[in-house]
């Protein structure tokens, strides 16, 4: 008891601790400090202020919304969303820091594997993140599912919400490219404080990668491209099943700072890395007294499994999966590379291990104190279609 009570002591000093270090740096917004007032700005971009400015918000006389807002006027909701032609690329935020992403909410029209999101922190030229919205927000098959996580949440009807602290030093930008036939339009926010930025303060990575099929007895690569130090903070996996039968006994691998045959971190089982277990199963009798078991879907603040898409047995038959794991509490971390690998494996009706070749899309994120990380070149739009 006398450790439990002081281990707990300890873990509130240091909480304090890191509070009042960050407490001027606009990135620690969690209930054990938000009591504590800060020199942090706070800003906010939307198509009703496209440059965050101070009191500029508001102001536009023309937009989406014009025709709308014609017997109003200036003020009432002229331009509350923008149009993103085909095959062009629209610049969602520019901002001047020092300062920090809080908060990201958009609802995008059209195919999400279509917008290409795109995040490029200080002096780079080439991104540091770069994902399919969709991917981006968790909901890679396309169709809407609902997410309650603290990193993401997707809300009804179709409301991207990402919550992952982005600090940068000097400049930030996003942009969305639509590689669709199509215009869509995209309602958005991107609200970040402008404030001193740590020494230590990492920055924000996210990957997208798809295999379909994967190879026959090869392993799923997730990331491989990692060199720097930081940590590795969550996954996000889109797996569609090409077969009948179970699909997630492949182990994952975490190969940190140059390991070559063998990972330190060897997970279970593909529903154990993601915090479930035994197929996602719930048994249940019913009516006329028979058991019954189906994948039963979860969303929780670190893992879930949001999405489960059976099929109609008709043209829309295959079986589909949505999961999430944020190392949130428990990041993985490297000092000078990370490689993350996974199996794809199922059962043989003899009891014996399958090796499988499944459709599988992965985004992974990670934070990194400098460098440039080379990213495998995106999937054409025919690589990355859902169908």
């Amino acid at each position: 008891m006398r450790y439990i009570k002081n281990l707990f002591t300890a873990t509130l000093v240091c909480a304090a601790t890191v509070a009042v270090a960050q407490k001027n740096t606009g990135l620690n917004n969690s209930l054990s400090n938000l009591y504590q007032v800060s020199d942090a700005k706070s800003r906010s971009i939307s198509p009703e202020n496209f440059t965050g400015e101070k009191g500029k918000g508001g102001m536009a006389i023309t937009g989406t919304g014009k025709d709308a807002a014609r017997e109003l006027g200036q003020g009432w909701k002229v331009s509350p969303s923008v149009i993103i032609k085909s095959k062009t690329t629209f610049t969602i935020a520019e901002i001047t820091g020092p300062g920090a992403i809080q908060h990201i909410w958009m609802t995008p029209t059209g195919n999400w594997r279509y917008a290409i999101l795109r995040f490029y922190w200080d002096d780079e030229t080439t991104p540091s993140v770069e994902v399919p919205v969709g991917d981006f927000f968790c909901n890679g098959w396309g169709e809407y599912a609902p997410v309650n996580s603290l990193a993401v949440a997707v809300n009804p009807g179709s409301a991207f919400n990402c919550y992952w602290p982005m600090p940068f030093r000097k400049k930030c930008r996003i942009t969305m490219e639509n590689i669709d036939d199509e215009d869509m339009t995209l309602y958005y926010q991107v609200d970040y404080t402008l404030a001193p930025i740590p020494n230590d303060a990492a920055y924000f990575h996210a990957q997208f990668r798809r295999v379909n099929p994967v190879p026959f007895k090869k392993n799923y690569v997730l990331v491989d491209s990692i060199q720097g130090k930081g940590q590795y903070v969550g996954t996000y996996m889109a797996y569609g099943s090409n077969k009948d039968g179970w699909w997630g006994e492949g182990e994952i691998k975490f190969f940190i700072d140059g390991d070559t045959q063998f990972p330190t971190i060897n997970g279970t089982g593909t529903e154990d890395y993601f915090c479930g277990s035994y197929d996602f199963d719930t048994r249940r009798v019913n009516s006329k007294g028979v058991e019954t078991s189906e994948y039963t879907e979860f969303s929780g603040p670190y893992t879930g499994l949001p999405q489960v898409i059976r099929g109609d047995g008709h043209y829309h038959n295959a079986q589909r999966f949505g999961l999430y794991r944020w190392h949130i509490t428990d990041p993985i971390r490297f000092e000078n590379s990370l490689k993350v690998t996974i199996q794809d494996l199922g059962w043989h009706h003899n009891g014996t291990y399958m090796p499988l070749q499944d459709d599988i899309a992965t985004t992974v994120f990670w934070y990194q104190l400098g460098g440039q990380n080379n990213f495998p070149k995106l999937p054409s739009r025919s690589e990355l279609e859902v169908n």
